[in-house]
């Protein structure tokens, strides 16, 4: 990991250090996933058959998962890893449970009633990745809150295993989450399958979930096109920004910068810190963690584009944070709260050095789709809110018509929109003649 000197840097070198790795060639993903999303569309299940014998190696007869693999899943997990997916489910319902939003009446004036009622997405799709590592806590990320947000139909798709069965983890926490509909079909062709339905896999109206690039690049791909399904948020490669001070232990600095640079190559990890020897105890502690974990690989490469950044004072580290507007941001500081009201932009944040990235991950029962690469600046993360829809309803009395009428009327003739004003005033017209 390179070492910044933030006040040495003009301004290119500033943003150079805060740049994220670059994907593969943008233009190539996005026409690969044309093509498979075309595919998918005229072919149905065939084309999704042959997409797994070329890219998963597996040939699938059937693409639903059955109930007794739904048994056998299991029966293959050891009653602790149970307890640890239901214990995660708890804390999950529990938070999004809270984040219910309410219906709303307000008469904005005498005989203007004005509502907000809330009606759940009908059928949505939760994409599950598999590729480098099964994700079961994927599933309760995103089953939970459609449970809760009343989603009547939710279809998951995860890729097969290389004996075409989906991964067992993935299952138990499906069923736990109340899904019953699990397709053993991945990538981009899942997408497409989900945005325009099979012969197996029913359409549904949004999809939900994480991916690699073609799998984004196809979610952007339906979500445009009126016919097929809109999407949660966008979603790039996986990234921590770490704030540290001289409180900071280095050892847990490397700790939270290589779990989520283990994520895959494209992963990155920040850290910005007032102390140039707390940076060089951190690398050095990122080269020894390293050496021990099993992703040394993917972490090799992802390391390479991660970076430390030393600054002069904690006010400029959250200012360079708010810039980054990373997918999770960890303050390991002393009174991490107290800063708490300067952090703009993040995904999601974590106070103090014994709160550990992947508590959020997993269990603490925050949801850890967030946005990335810079999305942060605008976007939320993934909550209740987003597997509902918010419908607004008016309703005028005779006399509210009367008495807020004319203001609508003035408005379309300021607007030149005489068929608007048409439509009230010959209203108001009916309700004088009837006095």
């Amino acid at each position: 990991m390179k070492i910044f000197d933030w006040t040495q840097l003009d301004a290119a070198g500033r943003r150079a250090a805060l740049a994220r790795p670059a994907p593969e060639s943008r233009q190539d993903i996005l026409n690969s996933a044309k093509e498979i999303v075309e595919t998918v569309r005229r072919d149905g299940d065939d084309a999704l058959r042959a997409y797994s014998r070329k890219f998963d190696k597996v040939e699938l007869k059937e693409l639903a998962v059955s109930r007794d693999e739904f048994a056998a899943a299991r029966q293959s997990l050891k009653p602790e890893q149970i307890r640890a997916i239901e214990r995660a489910i708890e804390n999950v319902r529990a938070f999004h449970k809270a984040q219910l939003p309410t219906a709303l009446s307000l008469e904005t004036m005498p005989g203007v009633l004005c509502e907000r009622l809330i009606r759940p997405i009908p059928a949505v799709g939760l994409y599950v990745p598999a590729g480098v590592a099964p994700l079961p806590s994927a599933v309760v990320m995103l089953a939970v809150p459609a449970e809760l947000a009343g989603c009547p139909q939710r279809v998951l798709c995860t890729p097969p295993s290389s004996g075409g069965g989906a991964n067992p983890a993935v299952l138990v926490a499906a069923e736990l989450c109340g899904v019953e509909q699990v397709f053993k079909v991945g990538g981009a062709q899942s997408i497409a399958a989900m945005a325009y339905g099979t012969q197996s896999i029913p359409k549904v109206d949004k999809i939900f979930g994480p991916g690699s690039a073609r799998v984004t690049a196809a979610k952007q791909l339906v979500a445009s096109d009126p016919a097929g399904a809109a999407l949660d948020l966008p979603a790039g490669p996986s990234e921590v920004l770490v704030v540290a001070d001289d409180t900071a232990l280095p050892e847990l600095v490397a700790a939270d910068l290589l779990a989520q640079a283990e994520h895959d190559t494209l992963a990155q990890a920040i850290l910005i810190t007032t102390l140039k020897s707390l940076a060089e105890a951190a690398v050095a502690a990122v080269e020894q963690q390293m050496r021990e974990l099993s992703r040394r690989q993917i972490l090799e490469t992802s390391v390479a584009s991660s970076r430390c950044i030393v600054v002069p004072d904690l006010e400029t580290a959250i200012a360079v944070s708010n810039d980054y507007a990373a997918e999770h941001l960890i303050l390991q500081v002393r009174e991490p709260r107290k800063w708490l009201p300067q952090i703009q932009n993040a995904g999601s944040v974590f106070l103090g050095q014994w709160t550990p990235e992947p508590m959020g991950d997993y269990c603490s029962g925050t949801n850890h789709v967030l946005p990335t690469y810079g999305y942060a600046r605008a976007y939320s993360g993934l909550s209740v809110l987003d597997f509902v829809k918010r419908m607004t309803v008016q309703e005028l009395t005779p006399d509210g018509l009367r008495a807020l009428g004319p203001t609508a009327v003035t408005l379309a003739d300021l607007e030149g929109l005489d068929a608007h004003a048409n439509a009230v005033s010959r209203r108001l017209a009916l309700l004088s003649a009837n006095r």
